[in-house]
């Protein structure tokens, strides 16, 4: 059916009110310009009669009598005088126009004494990198005007710069990085530390935007987020950073804030990640977050290098495959996922030969959570046996196919530990805690528009996916519920996200609404036993050879 054009009263229509607004608009700015003098007589008098009326409800009951025989005199001496009533209206209307004049304080035009002396110092500073020897009419000299070279310039209520626009000459080299960072480095340290500045370099224009950074929200706790199969919330950054919000529960109130959405799946471009930071910077936070959204779909293989139980809440939950702490668990755990990733290959591989879509047991993503693997290598080594890290080549280089997502959390004292698979494959990154702008930009492989500060809270950090930006971030509060030292609201926050327990075949019948909560003797799904303590009993010789062969 062929498509009917618009009337033309709805094609153009939107062009035509446009044209009415702005006319309406300059209209009424051209009323306001020519009856400014009226309006503010008109004020003038309002405020004389209120005054009066004032001091008519001043004036005790017993002078009222006298005050309007006075008034009465006046006004008759007026009458009688030639050009008094004339004389009378003109007086009135200066008075009132005197009244009726705008009182609010005028801002001052332009910056302070205290802001000038700071805009100088700023100045004479970039005189040494802006300036050159041969350049007839210089903008930066050493006693000259910085009006010119900060044509805009904004101050908080402590009198430190919050926005600063740079005007710099056309042969500076702002294409070199070593020369950029050299000036970043300078407006960061006159600009006042202890502050995150963004910079914006436009080349064309040969102008530089350096612009305060108001603290990403630590706020946030862990919850429910508005997203698709296969995305990922990594944490939440600055509004200028993505063109996208989610909106968030803040107690009893809602805002939108965006996020740092990390996209997994057959179609991603990224499909694994490393998590690199220091010691309490979040990353154990960061991949509990991660664990809690992927159970939504998927099904989820924890190995924890730490042996700080950091995962215990997970243990026994339906889609937690197994929570490993120990060298044998993890052995048999990431090489049960390695021939999973091959058993998935091969039946797509034949589903697609046949002309069928993919089985239904290889769509469920699957995830291999590790938490500091560079600790099993030092055991493996000491014991003879194999890295844990060597069975990850397989899900690291066909997990993508296979619907097979990788997620490796480290620090930076053990980064030289980490296998060259896990460098190379990991394209999606996130450095937390404090970093020197050489480690983030070793490891993100670009260096972040913001200046890194020393001291963070925990969760706080840089994100980047693949070859985008370099985008603050950070983590929702996802901390241990079993841990002491967490806040109840927080506990709360994480508890309601963890699916229920796995129910033994042979367990007792559990009364509608409890949890069931698995016995001391239960086996994790690899064959370790867990103690009543939370630690992990480690299995004889036998017992680990019979796990090894009931492994699928």
């Amino acid at each position: 059916m062929a498509r009917r054009p618009l009337p033309r009263i709805l094609s153009t229509g939107s062009a035509q009110i446009a044209r009415s607004r702005e006319l309406a608009r300059t209209a009424a700015d051209s009323a306001t310009d020519v009856l400014h003098p009226l309006i503010t007589i008109t004020r003038g008098l309002r405020r004389l009669a209120s005054a009066g009326r004032r001091r008519w409800a001043d004036t005790p009951k017993d002078r009222r009598g006298p005050l309007l025989f006075l008034v009465a005199s006046v006004v008759l001496v007026v009458a009688l005088v030639p050009y008094g009533p004339l004389l009378a209206v003109i007086s009135l209307m200066a008075a009132a126009a005197r009244q009726g004049r705008d009182r609010s304080p005028s801002e001052p035009e332009g910056p302070d004494e205290t802001q000038t002396q700071r805009l100088q110092s700023l100045y004479e500073a970039l005189v040494p990198y802006f300036s050159a020897a041969e350049d007839p009419a210089p903008l930066y000299t050493h006693g000259g005007e910085w009006e010119k070279a900060f044509p805009a310039y904004d101050f908080d209520g402590t009198g430190r710069i919050t926005h600063l626009l740079v005007r710099y000459p056309a042969y500076f080299t702002d294409g070199e990085a070593e020369s950029r960072a050299r000036i970043e480095q300078l407006l960061h340290a006159k600009s006042g530390r202890g502050r995150e500045y963004h910079f914006t370099w436009d080349e064309e224009g040969n102008e530089l935007t350096v612009t305060v950074l108001a603290p990403l929200p630590t706020d946030i706790a862990a919850q429910r987020f508005v997203t698709a199969p296969g995305e990922t919330v990594l944490g939440f950054t600055d509004p200028t950073q993505v063109q996208r919000t989610l909106p968030l529960g803040f107690g009893d109130g809602q805002r939108d804030v965006p996020p740092v959405v990390w996209r997994t799946g057959i179609r991603s471009t990224e499909p694994h990640l490393l998590v690199m930071g220091q010691p309490g910077s979040g990353t154990s936070t960061l991949l509990r977050s991660i664990a809690l959204q992927a159970l939504q779909y998927g099904d989820v293989v924890i190995v924890e290098g730490g042996g700080t139980g950091e995962y215990a809440c997970l243990t026994g939950r339906d889609g937690v495959l197994a929570v490993e702490c120990g060298l044998a668990g993890a052995l048999a755990s990431l090489e049960w996922a390695a021939t999973e990733t091959e058993r998935r290959l091969i039946a797509t591989n034949r589903a697609r030969q046949a002309g069928h879509p993919p089985p239904e047991d290889t769509k469920r993503p699957l995830w291999i959570l590790l938490d500091r693997p560079s600790a099993f290598t030092h055991l493996a080594a000491a014991d003879g046996r194999k890295d844990p890290q060597s069975l990850l080549q397989v899900p690291l280089r066909h997990g993508r196919a296979a619907n097979v997502t990788v997620v490796v959390a480290d620090q930076f004292d053990s980064a030289e530990a980490l296998s060259e698979p896990v460098r190379q494959h990991t394209r999606a990154r996130v450095v937390l805690g404090p970093a020197t702008p050489d480690q983030l930009e070793a490891f993100l492989g670009a260096p972040p528009h913001t200046t890194p500060v020393s001291e963070v809270p925990p969760g706080r950090g840089y994100a980047r996916l693949g070859s985008g930006p370099v985008h603050r971030l950070q983590v929702p509060a996802t901390p241990d519920p079993y841990d002491d030292a967490t806040s109840e609201a927080d506990r709360q926050a994480v508890v309601a996200l963890l699916p229920a327990r796995t129910t033994p075949a042979d367990a007792e019948t559990v009364p509608s609404g409890a949890e069931a909560v698995p016995s001391e003797a239960e086996v994790v799904p690899s064959g370790a036993k867990v103690l009543a303590s939370g630690a992990e009993a480690v299995p004889s010789e036998a017992e680990q050879e019979a796990v090894a062969a009931e492994a699928p």
